[in-house]
C-alpha cells in the first residue's frame, strides 16, 4: 500500500507539470534520449513587456534583450566591474569630458546589416531629443550628461558630455536603454520593431508567443564562441512552486524568484541554488528638515531601536540581507568593515532621556500598501514591525499606509515625520545609491527625500562624480558612508536577496548583481 501511495504522489506532482508543459513533452524526451540539439529553458513568474532596449524598464524585459543585444561595454559575470563588448577599447580626456570607443570590425547585427560607429549614434540619439519621443524616458538618465555623439570614423565614436561624471561608463553597461540595434531594422519597423528585436548578441529572435513563452536561436555568426545551447526559451510559470517542480524534475534547467521554502526543497533535491545580494535598498527614512528628525540624537536612537536581524530573519523569511549601511555588498565603496548603528534599545532610551525627549513623543511614518523587491512583507507589515520596536523605547507611533502612487505623492508633500522607502539601483555605481539620494542638489528634483544635508558629504559625493580614478572614488565613498552613518538621515534595514535555481546538468550559469542572466556560455554536462 505504501508503495502504491508513493507512486500516486508521484503522479499527481507530475501531472500538472506535463499539462503545462504539454507541447514540450516530445522534445524534452528525444533531448533526455540524446536525439535533439542541446536547449535551454529558463521558467520565469511574468512575461517580457518589450525586446525594445529604448523602452525596456522592467526586469523580465531585460532578461531577454541581454541576450539579443549588447553594448559598448558590460558588467563583468556576476559583478559590478565593466569590461569590454562590441568596444575592444576606449580612453577619457584629461578633463574627462570626452569618452572615445574603438569599435570591433566584422561584427553583423541579425539582419545582416554591419555594426559600426553609425549604428552606435543611431541607437543613442534615437533616444534623446529631438529624435526621443515621450515613451523613450529611461534615456534622460542614460545620456543625460552627454551634449553630443560624434563618429570619428566607422570604427571610432566620441561621447562629448556636459560636465565630467565617472558613472557613465556604468551607464554604457546597463542593459535598458544602452545596447546597440540594428539601424535598419528599427527604421523600417517603427514601433513593431520591439517585438521583433535585432541586436548582435548571441541570440537571435525567432518568435513570442504572449504571455507564454519567447523563443531565441542561436546566432552562429556571433563574433565571440557561438552559444553552446542552439535555443533558448523564455517561458511563464507564475507559481514560485511549479516552477521549482520543473526544475526538480528535468522539464525546465533555470528558474528564478523563487522563495526560500522552494529553495531548500530543491537544494534537498539535489539542484543547485545560488543566493546574491541584490542592487537595492530598503530604508527608514526621516524628514531631515524639519521637527522631530531636525535633531541627530533622535534619528541616531530611533536607528538604535530598531532590531534589522529580527526583521530580516522574521519578517521577510530569509528572502532579504540585513543592510550594513548604504551601499550593497558588491558596490564600490563598500566597507565590510563599516558597521551601521547596532541594535541597541538601552542606548536608544538612554539617548532619549538625555534630549528630554522620553515622554509624550508620538511619531507618524507613512508607508506604501504593497510589496517591493526589497520588502517582500510589504509596506504595512513593516512599518507595523518598526512601530513594535519603537513602542519598546517609549516612541508612539501612528502609521498611515497609501497605494504605490499615492505614496509618492505623500513623500513630495512631506507627510508624517517618516516614511519607509527603498532604492534600486539603475546601474551598479555607488553614486546611484549615494549622490542620487542623499546629495543636497537632489532635494528640489525630489530624489534626496530625507532631505538631507551635509556639505563635507556634498563634497565627497560631487569629487568622487566626477573622478574616473576607481581607487580614489572607492576611498571617497568609504569617507562619505562613514559620516552618512553618523548622521542616520536613514535606518538602513535590508538588501533583496535573489534565489535562482539551476538543474544538475547545467553548467556556466552564474549570477548577474542586476538580474540580467547572460546565458551565451550556458551548457549541459
Amino acid at each position: 500500500m505504501r508503495f502504491l501511495r508513493n507512486i500516486t504522489m508521484v503522479l499527481l506532482l507530475m501531472l500538472p507539470l506535463l499539462f503545462l508543459f504539454n507541447t514540450e513533452v516530445v522534445p524534452v524526451a528525444a533531448r533526455l534520449a540524446g536525439r535533439e540539439s542541446p536547449s535551454l529553458t529558463y521558467v520565469r513568474e511574468q512575461d517580457s513587456i518589450t525586446l525594445d532596449p529604448a523602452l525596456a524598464q522592467d526586469e523580465e524585459s531585460c532578461k531577454v534583450i541581454t541576450n539579443i543585444y549588447e553594448g559598448l561595454v558590460r558588467f563583468k559575470a556576476g559583478t559590478t566591474e565593466v569590461e569590454p563588448c562590441l568596444a575592444e577599447s576606449w580612453q577619457v580626456s584629461s578633463d574627462n569630458m570626452v569618452w572615445t570607443f574603438f569599435l570591433r570590425k566584422n561584427v553583423k547585427f541579425h539582419d545582416g546589416t554591419p555594426f559600426n560607429a553609425e549604428a552606435v549614434r543611431f541607437s543613442m540619439e534615437r533616444q534623446i531629443p529631438p529624435r526621443a519621443g515621450n515613451s523613450l524616458n529611461y534615456a534622460s538618465f542614460t545620456f543625460g550628461m552627454v551634449e553630443r555623439i560624434k563618429v570619428v570614423d566607422p570604427y571610432t565614436v566620441s561621447f562629448i558630455l556636459k560636465f565630467p561624471y565617472a558613472p557613465f561608463l556604468n551607464n554604457l553597461a546597463m542593459i535598458a536603454a544602452a545596447p546597440i540595434v540594428s539601424p535598419t531594422a528599427a527604421t523600417a519597423l517603427g514601433e513593431a520593431f520591439s517585438e521583433n528585436p535585432v541586436g548582435t548578441g548571441p541570440f537571435r529572435f525567432v518568435g513570442w508567443d504572449k504571455g507564454k513563452r519567447i523563443t531565441l536561436k542561436a546566432n552562429r555568426d556571433y563574433w565571440a564562441s557561438p552559444p553552446e545551447c542552439t535555443t533558448l526559451v523564455f517561458k511563464v510559470i507564475k507559481n514560485s512552486r511549479l516552477r521549482s517542480l520543473l526544475v526538480r524534475f528535468g522539464l525546465a534547467d533555470i528558474t528564478d524568484g523563487i522563495t526560500a521554502a522552494d529553495a531548500r526543497y530543491l537544494e534537498q533535491k539535489g539542484c543547485r541554488v545560488l543566493r546574491s545580494t541584490g542592487l537595492d535598498l530598503n530604508y527608514l527614512g526621516f524628514y531631515n528638515d524639519k521637527e522631530p528628525f531636525d535633531n541627530p540624537a533622535l534619528r541616531r536612537a530611533v536607528s538604535l531601536a530598531i532590531d534589522r536581524k529580527q526583521l530580516t530573519e522574521k519578517l521577510f523569511r530569509e528572502a532579504s540581507v540585513e543592510a550594513g549601511g548604504p551601499l550593497p555588498p558588491g558596490v564600490l565603496g563598500y566597507n565590510p568593515d563599516i558597521r551601521p548603528l547596532p541594535y541597541d534599545p538601552v542606548g536608544a532610551r538612554e539617548i532619549l532621556a538625555g534630549q528630554d525627549l522620553a515622554r509624550d513623543l508620538k511619531i507618524t511614518i507613512i508607508t506604501y500598501t504593497n510589496q517591493r523587491p526589497y520588502n517582500p512583507a510589504g509596506g504595512q507589515k513593516l512599518a507595523e514591525a518598526i512601530q513594535a520596536d519603537l513602542a519598546a523605547v517609549g516612541i508612539e507611533t501612528e502609521i498611515k499606509a497609501y497605494p504605490w502612487d499615492e505614496f509618492k505623492e505623500a513623500l513630495l508633500k512631506e507627510e508624517g515625520n517618516a516614511f519607509l522607502y527603498g532604492w534600486i539601483s539603475d546601474n551598479g555605481d555607488p553614486d546611484n545609491f549615494l549622490y542620487t539620494l542623499l546629495s543636497s542638489a537632489q532635494i528640489e528634483s525630489g530624489l534626496n527625500t530625507a532631505r538631507y544635508r551635509n556639505r563635507e558629504v556634498d563634497l565627497l559625493l560631487a569629487r568622487a562624480q566626477q573622478s574616473t580614478d576607481r581607487s580614489l572614488r572607492e576611498q571617497l565613498y568609504r569617507e562619505a558612508t562613514k559620516i552618512i552613518i553618523q548622521d542616520a538621515p536613514w535606518v538602513c534595514l535590508n538588501h533583496s536577496l535573489r534565489l535562482t535555481a539551476v538543474s544538475p546538468g547545467i553548467e556556466n550559469f552564474v549570477q548577474q548583481k542586476a538580474g540580467y542572466p547572460y546565458l551565451c556560455s550556458v551548457k549541459r554536462k
